[in-house]
Formats: C-alpha cells, structure tokens, sequence
C-alpha cells in the first residue's frame, strides 16, 4: 500500500471515529426525525442544532454520468502539506437563533430612502422592538427550520415582524388574520380550514406551511424575492400587471420600478429594515432578547375531545401561553376530529401525557356540538339545550337580533343525551349560518271584492297555509267584501307585507300560527 493510500485511509478511519462520538437526542419537530449531534466534549463541544433527514440525490461529477447509489467517488489526487502549513476549516455554532437566521441570509439587500426611513422609525421604539421579538421566540425556531428545509433564505423568518408582530391573533380590517396575515379565499386556497370551531390562519404549523408555499409559489412566477414579497402583500395578479405594463412602456420590471400602493412600496423596506437591525441591533439602539438555537415546542397527539383550560392545567402551562401555542382553536374545547395535536413547550409535553394517563376527573370535555334542526331564535335554542340565552350567544358569537338558520352547528353543553365525541365532519365543517330576525305584528285588512286566501297570501307576500290558519279557515276559502281578515307582517312594513330575511314567509318557527302574538322584541342578552 502506498502512502497516498495509507493517508486517505487514516483520514477516513478518523471522520469514521469522530462520527461515532456523536450523540443522538430524539427531541425533534413534530411529524420528522430530528437528531441532536454532540462533537466533542465540555464547554466548547459543537452542537448541532435538529434536522430532519432528508433523501439524498445521486451525486454527481463535474461532467460524466450520475453516480448510483453503490458507485464509488473518485477521489482528486492530494496534495502532501506539512503540518504547518495544512488548513483545517473551523466549524462552530450559532451562539442563538438570531446567528443562525444571519447565517442563512440569501436575498439582495435592498438599500434606498424607505429603508433608512423605517430603521429610524424602528430605532425610535426600542420597547416595541423588543417586545415584538420577544413574542416571536415561541415560533422563530420552528419557522427557521422549516425555510432550512426548503432551502429559502431565512430572513423569510422575519416576516411575521412586518405582517403582524408576531401575534397570531392578529386581524386585518380587510380580515386577513394569522401571524402570516392570510386573507379568507388565499387561506382556503392553500388548505386553511376556516369554520365555527377553529381558524387555520392562526395556527402555527398549518399557517406557516401555507406561506412557505405561497411564497415558494411566487418566487417561481417571478424569479426574484422582492417581486414575490410584493406579490404575497399586493396579489400576484396585480404584480404581473404592474410588471406587463413597464414591460409595454420599455421600462424596467424590478421591484423599485413597478408603480405600486404605499403599503406595498413601504413592504420591502420595513422587512429590510427588520433585517438590518437584526443583523446589528446595537447600531439602531435595540436589543433582542436571547432565543436559544433550540425548538421552544413539540407537538402531542390528543385522542378525545378536551376543554382548553383542562388542557392547559394537565400540561401545567399557564392558560395565556397554552392559547399563544394553539391560537386556531376559537372555542373552549379542542376536538380532537378536527385538531388532532396540540403544541406545548418542550418540557411540558411528558407532563400532559402523565397528567393525563392519571386523570380521573370525569369527562375531558364538557362541550359538544349540536346541529339545529329547522330555524330557530336563540331564545328558543338555549331552552332546547339548556342554557341561557346569554351563554348561548357568547360561546357561539351569535350576534344580536338574528334568528338561526337550519343545519347551523353550534358549541352546546355535554348532556348524558349527547355524550359522544364531536364527528370529523362537523370538526372540519361546521358553519353558523344566521338571519335577522323579523318583528312580526298583528294586521287587520279588509278583504276586497272577490278576495280569497289565495289572493290576500299573494297581496301580503305571506304564504296561503299561514293566511289560512290565522283565521282559522281552509286554504281554499273566500272571504265576503269588507271581511276583516288577520295577517302577521314585518312591522314598519308599510301596506304590502314582505318576505322574512330566509326569503320565506313567516312560518310556525318564527310565529306561532295557532297563537298569534303581539309585536315582540329581541331580549337582551
């Protein structure tokens, strides 16, 4: 053997024995393999951060076929160096996640007057900036690993900043919500569930892997960041008509060209501004609080419906930062249907599966789902299922003055009757549908020459089964010139009654057909 062989195998006997050093921690993100790998021993042992394992593609030459999977690497004839004059290159850490994210920085920076604007108005709320990075200390790790994986700059993970400072419960007044700002229709376009029970903007997994793949999808439309980025704020639509139009004009299609609204112009700048003071915090009179390169969650698989504040006790996390963790679930009770896992700090997690296996408190959940079989005032819902109107119309946002449509799924107390886990379907599916209600009152008409129930039910728009039974007389009767005949009517209605808010007349659930009532108004709840 001689000596150019003898030290390739000596250099791979000791890659091979500095690998076995390693050590593997199966803390990970949910749904992945992730390992902890430990280089070395003591204070400046080399730690590097989770990842998940990814399939490897064929490696290939500089020219020449794709090597398989069992084919051998050629290896390029080694120069012979002595010891002092050899090169070794340095590996170490991220000190915190703010280094890993700088690490990972892989757009063009943008540098013009809105840029130094938005620095000065950040620099001049060194409170907001740290408060606003603070909260994001929850989430960043997770979103860093997600933009590593897909291989997209990471300054991406900045974004939320500009969006919503972080706070998943943010609402637009155009209703775009989420800590990613995900608009209704964009949102169900990118498999967002949005219904009575949970908002999926607002999650933090399902969110964050919409934006990716928004912003990954708009990347490859535009082939440039910026123009992505202006896309995700403005529409890609409305950028590829700004982009056509200089393109017809002869002019130039770059970000800074395009003739765009105020908020998108400022959009960019804000994020590099963002970008710039992370990268050097003490230059704009800020500091970050410290996030450790490591995942602040986990996510834990619930097999039964449970009530938030349950949840929240067993994991033995305050209710405010258990909320902050699973911001999609609207109502009191997790269904387990429909959100399958919930997410929990680190080290909380192996506390809620013992609390849990222990509990023997009774049921995990004290809310279910009832679906209203016809229309219905909620007065008449809360005596059905046993609660107070008041209640009734705060766990479900019923507004006031609306009546409920048939088929509405509504959050109701457990009953010995209705004791089963919410299905699937309503989990994924449920919808309130609501109408306003209409005030009928009592009328005296006087019936004309030749007038019939058909015809008074036609006159009054009310339906001729309803003008029948309020005076006690079959559908097909007559009435004599001057007969006074009884009809219920939308108050303040003028002459000619109207259609309720169904586009029906009024039937027996709204007003009792048998019993006529007197004008009514909506209870205060």
């Amino acid at each position: 053997m001689n000596f150019l062989n003898t030290t390739v195998l000596c250099i791979g006997l000791l890659l091979a024995g500095c690998a076995s050093s390693g050590v593997n921690d199966s803390r990970g993100l949910s749904g992945s393999t992730s390992t902890v790998t430990r280089l070395g021993t003591g204070a400046d042992a080399l730690v590097l951060s989770p990842t998940r394992e990814l399939k490897t593609p064929p490696i290939t030459q500089a020219s020449g076929p794709a090597l398989g999977p069992n084919d051998t690497v050629p290896l390029a004839p080694m120069s012979l160096q002595s010891p002092s004059t050899r090169t070794v290159a340095s590996l170490s850490a991220p000190a915190d996640l703010w280094e890993r994210i700088r690490r990972g920085y892989a757009m063009p920076d943008l540098d013009n007057d809105l840029v130094r604007d938005r620095e000065q108005w950040y620099a001049n709320k060194p409170d907001y900036i740290y408060r606003m990075t603070d909260r994001s200390k929850k989430y960043l790790f997770h979103i860093v690993e997600e933009l590593e994986m897909r291989n997209m700059p990471t300054e991406l993970a900045l974004l939320p900043f500009v969006e919503s400072a972080f706070n998943p419960q943010a609402v637009s007044s155009a209703k775009a919500a989420g800590m990613w700002q995900f608009m209704p229709a964009t949102g169900k376009s990118f498999e967002l569930k949005q219904n009575s029970f949970r908002d999926d903007r607002r999650d933090v997994l399902a969110s964050t892997r919409a934006a990716l793949d928004y912003l990954q999808k708009l990347y490859g439309l535009f082939g440039d960041w910026h123009l992505a980025l202006a896309a995700y704020n403005w529409g890609q639509g409305s950028v590829g008509k700004a982009i056509a139009k200089n393109q017809k004009a002869g002019l130039n299609t770059g970000y800074t060209d395009l003739n765009m609204p105020m908020e998108t112009r400022f959009y960019v700048p804000k994020l590099q501004a963002i970008k710039n003071i992370v990268t050097a915090p003490d230059s704009f009179n800020s500091k970050l609080p410290h996030i450790s390169n490591n995942p602040y969650f986990q996510s834990v698989t619930i097999r039964n419906d449970i009530d938030v504040t349950l949840a929240a006790k067993l994991a033995e996390v305050p209710l405010d930062d258990f909320k902050a963790l699973n911001p999609s679930v609207n109502k009191p009770v997790i269904m387990a249907a429909g959100t399958p896992q919930i997410l929990l700090p680190w080290d909380n997690a192996a506390i809620f599966q013992s609390n849990l296996e222990g509990f023997s408190g009774g049921r995990l959940a004290s809310w279910t789902v009832w679906l209203a079989p016809t229309t219905m005032r909620t007065a008449d819902v809360a005596k059905k299922v046993g609660m107070s109107e008041a209640d009734l119309r705060n766990v479900n946002n019923i507004p006031p003055k609306m009546v409920i449509r048939a088929g509405s799924s509504l959050l109701v107390p457990r009953s010995a009757r209705m004791d089963k886990d919410v299905t699937e379907h309503l989990a994924d599916n449920g919808q309130l549908s609501v109408a306003p209600e209409v005030v009928l009152k009592r009328t005296l008409v006087r019936a004309g020459k030749n007038e019939s129930v058909a015809t008074i039910a036609r006159k009054f728009n009310v339906s001729t089964a309803n003008v029948a039974q309020w005076n006690k007389v079959g559908s097909n009767a007559n009435f004599k010139q001057g007969q006074q005949v009884v009809l219920f009517v939308p108050a303040n209605s003028g002459k000619k009654g109207k259609a309720t808010a169904t586009g029906r007349a009024a039937t027996p659930t709204q007003v009792s057909a048998a019993k006529p009532q007197p004008k009514r108004t909506q209870s205060k709840s």
